[in-house]
Formats: structure tokens, C-alpha cells, sequence
């Protein structure tokens, strides 16, 4: 298998491109496919239509199969309107269930029942099976292809069996051990299995503590035990220990990637508009409700300004001040915000530690706010020759960012424990409220001392 890198890519693909101009059918197969899966999906998404029109007319339906799973969905679409039905039937027959799921869950318009009924019987009752589950459940993104045998069998006849069936399974590196009625008894991993004896029952070596997940369990949950344990895959079973399917470690970053990029839209105020190849007109839709409430939470900023009209109108110096307290405010809050988000979706926040993180965030926030508050006592004493307007600054920044550190911390606790994603607690609400809190410090303190200034 030639595997391309930044030496020799760009003459290995002109090579591939030379022989499908020339259409030499034969040379382009030897060529082509005796590049890694991936490097196959890099060169073919850059053909234009021409050119892959042509490839369909080269590669068979299975071996084009590969190449679609490795496209990303939108890619996928497009390509599958290029393909005529018989081809693009042989080509999900020879895809793993899993993916044509995926696939099938995004087509609209009815076109995903005419595929089902195009594709073999047998494929499609297992892609019907996964479409049956919740969506980002263990059921919904399991395979559907592995490898299960009986405790009975004897190791030298798994071997062979293994040899029979390892091309349409997933992944054979856990074979999974189940009894007369499916349910989940054991498993063996193939190290194991071929270091045994070739006349050794299966129920022999064996493990039968098996680690298994619920078919109706969070995706997320499920990428956080396979990284705990370090697995490959691991089995999915039904309410009643039947094993249903497993879900390997390239499913696993998968979920971890949608997972990241979700919480990253709930941050950021963005949800489901993160993807750059969503049009103007939708991200501007997913992310308008969200600037609307903030707007209307800028005006509660504006109303509190506008309660303390009169010590502006005394002392409009303190004007000045009043965007470094809204920054600092939000900016702090906003990072002890990703503290918790990310201790929440990586597991390290425990019940029984919550206080400590809280407590430690509380000391974060006092230790900041000493830092800023000196520097600014000297810097405003310095610049405007003011000891009691650089002590009201000083002493807001300090107060501002020992809550706001706070704040940010423990209100995604307090999502997370109404059952909700703790990531809606976005960096720009959080800066928000705090943006409120700390101008009302700011101007509780500079009222306050009035008459000193």
C-alpha cells in the first residue's frame, strides 16, 4: 500500500491523473487503489465531474464504497446524485450499516425509504435496527458488523472462522461471547485467542467480566468509557444482556468531534451554525435568538448605568472606567466558565469535589483581583493624580473579579444538575450577567464615596 506524503504526493496523483486521462482502465486500478483508504478520499474529492465520472466507470461498487464512508456528509450527498440506482444500491450493500445510517438520517423528501427498498433485504433490516434508536445514543452509532461466538467452540475452529469472516466485520481485535439465546457472556481478545491452545474451549479462556453499554445510553457517555478503559470497541446490549452491536474507537472520535464542536457552538452563542458551509441566511437564523436576548440583556446593562445617572453627572471621570470593569467582569467569568464545562464533559467534577472547584475558582478570583486591583491603583494614581478614584476602581475590580470567577463555575453546575447540557451557560451570557454584577459594584462603590472624590 503506498501511503502519500508531502514529497511524493503531488507526483503520485499526477501519475493516477495521467492514466485515467489516457484511460488506461487497468493501470489507473493498480495505481489507485494501492493508495490508503484516506489518500484514495483526498485525490477523488478533487476531481471535477469529468474525471469522476470516469472513476465511477473504473472502480467497482464496493471498492467505491470505501471511498464514500470516508466523504464527509455534504460531500456525500452531492456524490450520490452523480450515481445511477443500481450502482449506488451495490455500493450501501457493501457500506457497514453504521454509516449508511448516517447517511440515510440526513436524506430528506421520502429518498431514504427508496434506498432502504433498493438495497439488499438482509443490509436493510440492519440499517432500519439503528435508525429505530434515539439519535446520539450507544444503539444509534453502533455497527452492526463484529464477530460473536459460543463458549463451546474450540479456538482452532474460531481461527478458521475468523478467516471466513473477518472481511465484513468491523473489527475483529475483541470477539464477543454469547450464549444460546445472544446474550452477552463473555469476551476474548484475539491475542488471546491465538495464544491459546488451538484445543481449548472458548469458555476457557475467556474473560466473563465484560464491560458493556445500554443500547439507550448517551453517545457522549459511552466515548468517556471506551477513553477510560482504553478500549478498541466495546459491546452494546439490550435491556435484557443481548448483544446488539459494538462501537469501535474510530466511532468514538467521531462523537467526540461532534460533541467538542457542539459545545463549542453552546459557548459561543452559535449552536448549529458553526459549520462554515452553512449558508449566511441559516447562521444568521441559528444565532439571531440568542443575540436577541442578549441585546435585551444589554439594555438591563443600559438600565443600570442609568440608575446611577447622578454620580456620572458628579463625576464623569468615572465614565472611563466603566468598559475595563464590563471586560474584566466577563472575560474572568467566561474562563472559569470553561473550567467547568470542560471538568463536566471529561468526568474530573465529581459529586464530591464540586466545592473544591468551587472554592478553588472563588481563590483564583481573589488572587486576579488582588493582581488587577494593585496595578490599578498605581496606574490611576499615577495617570490622574487621584488616590480615592483609583482605590474606588481597584477596589471594584477586586470585588467583581472574586464573584465573577464564581459565578462562571457554578452556574453551568447548576444547568448540569437540572439535566442539561452544561455548555448553554455560553461565554457570552455569562459575560453578560457579569458585565451587570460588576457595574454595580463599580457604581455601589463610587456612590458610596462621593463625597471623598
Amino acid at each position: 500500500m503506498v501511503k502519500l506524503n508531502a514529497q511524493n504526493r503531488e507526483q503520485y496523483e499526477q501519475l493516477i491523473l495521467d492514466t485515467l486521462e489516457a484511460g488506461d482502465h487497468k493501470q489507473f486500478l493498480e495505481t489507485f487503489l494501492e493508495l490508503h483508504p484516506t489518500d484514495q478520499v483526498d485525490f477523488f474529492i478533487k476531481l471535477e465531474d469529468a474525471r469522476r465520472k470516469r472513476v465511477y466507470d473504473y472502480l467497482t461498487a464496493e471498492d467505491f464504497s470505501h471511498i464514500f464512508e470516508g466523504l464527509e456528509i455534504d460531500d456525500q450527498k452531492r456524490i450520490y446524485q452523480e450515481l445511477d440506482e443500481q450502482y449506488s444500491s451495490e455500493m450501501f450493500n457493501n457500506m457497514f450499516a453504521d454509516d449508511v445510517a448516517d447517511f440515510l438520517e440526513v436524506m430528506t423528501g421520502g429518498k431514504a425509504e427508496d434506498i432502504l427498498q433498493r438495497m439488499d433485504q438482509e443490509e436493510a433490516q440492519e440499517v432500519k435496527e439503528l435508525l429505530a434508536y434515539a439519535p446520539e445514543t450507544a444503539g444509534a452509532v453502533m455497527t452492526k458488523e463484529f464477530v460473536s461466538i459460543t463458549s463451546t467452540e474450540v479456538v482452532s475452529n474460531v481461527i478458521d472462522t475468523l478467516r471466513k469472516d473477518a472481511p465484513d466485520a468491523e473489527t475483529i481485535y475483541y470477539l464477543y461471547v454469547v450464549d444460546d439465546v445472544k446474550k452477552l457472556v463473555g469476551v476474548i481478545s484475539l491475542r488471546d485467542l491465538i495464544t491459546a491452545q488451538p484445543t481449548e474451549t472458548i469458555e476457557n479462556v475467556m474473560g466473563t467480566r465484560v464491560v458493556s453499554v445500554d443500547d439507550d445510553m448517551d453517545q457522549e457517555d459511552v466515548a468517556q468509557l471506551i477513553k477510560k478503559y482504553d478500549f478498541l470497541a466495546v459491546p452494546v446490549v439490550s435491556k435484557q444482556n443481548h448483544l446488539v452491536g459494538i462501537i469501535t474507537v474510530d466511532d468514538v472520535i467521531d462523537i467526540l468531534e461532534e460533541e467538542t464542536t457542539e459545545d463549542f457552538g453552546e459557548i459561543s452563542a452559535a449552536k448549529g451554525a458553526t459549520d462554515v458551509n452553512v449558508s449566511s441566511l441559516k447562521a444568521a437564523r441559528r444565532r439571531s435568538p440568542w443575540i436577541i436576548m442578549l441585546m435585551f440583556f444589554g439594555l438591563i446593562t443600559a438600565g443600570v448605568i442609568g440608575q446611577f445617572e447622578e454620580t456620572l453627572e458628579e463625576i464623569v471621570l468615572l465614565a472611563v472606567f466603566i468598559p475595563l470593569i464590563m471586560d474584566s467582569a466577563g472575560n474572568t467569568g467566561t474562563q472559569s466558565l470553561a473550567v467547568a464545562v470542560r471538568g463536566l464533559a471529561l468526568g474530573t467534577i465529581k459529586k464530591g469535589s464540586i466545592g473544591k472547584m468551587v472554592r478553588r475558582e472563588f481563590g483564583t478570583g481573589i488572587m486576579l483581583g488582588l493582581i488587577c486591583m494593585a496595578v490599578l491603583a498605581i496606574t490611576v494614581t499615577i495617570m490622574y493624580q487621584h488616590w480615592v478614584l483609583a482605590l474606588i476602581v481597584g477596589f471594584s475590580i477586586f470585588c467583581t473579579l472574586s464573584i465573577a470567577t464564581v459565578i462562571g463555575a457554578t452556574v453551568p453546575l447548576i444547568i448540569n444538575k437540572l439535566k442539561l447540557d452544561p455548555a448553554i451557560a455560553s461565554g457570552p451570557f455569562i459575560t453578560t450577567v457579569n458585565d451587570i454584577l460588576g457595574l454595580l459594584i463599580y457604581f455601589s462603590i463610587a456612590t458610596a464615596l462621593l463625597d471623598f472624590l
